[in-house]
C-alpha cells in the first residue's frame, strides 16, 4: 500500500512537470502552422492545357493548389482549406520551399527560397514577389513574434524582452514546482497519520477482542 501510494505521488509530481513545461516553452516543441491567404501567377509554362501549381519544401509532400489555373487572376483563400496549411517552420530553422508548376516533361519554378518563420512580418504576413512570376501572400500567427526586416537594435531589445520573459517564467515555474513540493510533503504526513491512527485503532480493537475472548474463556472455565 505504501509503495503503491509513492508511485502514485511520483507520477503525478511528473505529470505535473511536463504540464508546466509545455505550457510555459510551448515555442520549445512546436511549430508554426503557414497557410496561403493568396497568390497570383504572371506565367504558366504548359502551352496545352491548365497549369498545375503546387507548394513544396524539400523533404515534404507538396500540395496542389486546385483552385488556380489561370494566370493573372488573384485567388484569395480563408486558410481553412482541405489542402491548408502549406507547411510548418520552427522557430530557429529555415527550409527550402518554393512554388511551382508541375509539366508534362519536368516541374516549373516560379520561385523557391529559403524560407523562416523570421520572414513574417508583426501581423503575421509574408508577401512574397517575383517579377513574371507571382504574387503570394502567406500568413503566420504564430510567426509573429519573429518580425522580418527588424533592424540589429530591434533584435537586440527583442533579445533582452525574451531573456527577461524566460527569467520570469523560470521564477515562476521554480515557485510552482516549491509550492507543490510543499502540498505534496503535507498530504504525505496527514496520510502517515492517518495511517497511524488506523493502525492505533485496529491494534486498540484487537487488543479489546482479546480481552473479550479472555472474559469467555475465564467464564466457560468456571462453569
Amino acid at each position: 500500500m505504501l509503495i503503491r501510494n509513492r508511485l502514485s505521488w511520483k507520477l503525478f509530481f511528473r505529470f505535473v512537470i511536463w504540464w508546466i513545461f509545455f505550457s510555459c516553452f510551448p515555442g520549445l516543441i512546436s511549430s508554426a502552422e503557414v497557410t496561403l491567404d493568396s497568390i497570383e501567377i504572371f506565367n504558366t509554362h504548359e502551352w496545352l492545357l491548365s497549369p498545375t501549381v503546387y507548394f513544396a519544401c524539400k523533404g515534404e509532400n507538396k500540395t496542389v493548389l486546385p483552385d488556380v489555373t489561370k494566370k493573372d487572376v488573384v485567388y484569395y483563400f480563408k486558410g481553412e482549406e482541405s489542402w491548408q496549411p502549406l507547411t510548418e517552420l520552427e522557430s530557429k530553422k529555415c527550409k527550402r520551399c518554393g512554388f511551382y508548376e508541375e509539366d508534362t516533361l519536368k516541374s516549373d519554378v516560379f520561385d523557391e527560397w529559403e524560407f523562416c518563420a523570421s520572414d513574417f512580418n508583426a501581423t503575421g504576413k509574408y508577401v512574397l514577389f517575383k517579377e513574371k512570376e507571382l504574387n503570394a501572400t502567406l500568413n503566420c500567427q504564430d510567426c509573429k513574434s519573429l518580425p522580418a526586416g527588424a533592424t540589429g537594435s530591434g533584435f537586440e531589445v527583442g533579445d533582452n524582452e525574451n531573456k527577461t520573459r524566460v527569467a520570469i517564467i523560470v521564477l515562476i515555474v521554480l515557485a510552482v514546482l516549491i509550492l507543490i513540493i510543499i502540498v505534496m510533503v503535507m498530504a504525505y504526513k496527514y496520510w502517515q497519520k492517518k495511517k497511524r491512527q488506523q493502525d492505533q485503532a485496529r491494534f486498540l480493537k484487537l487488543f479489546e477482542e482479546g480481552d473479550d475472548l479472555d472474559d469467555e474463556l475465564e467464564l466457560s472455565s468456571s462453569l
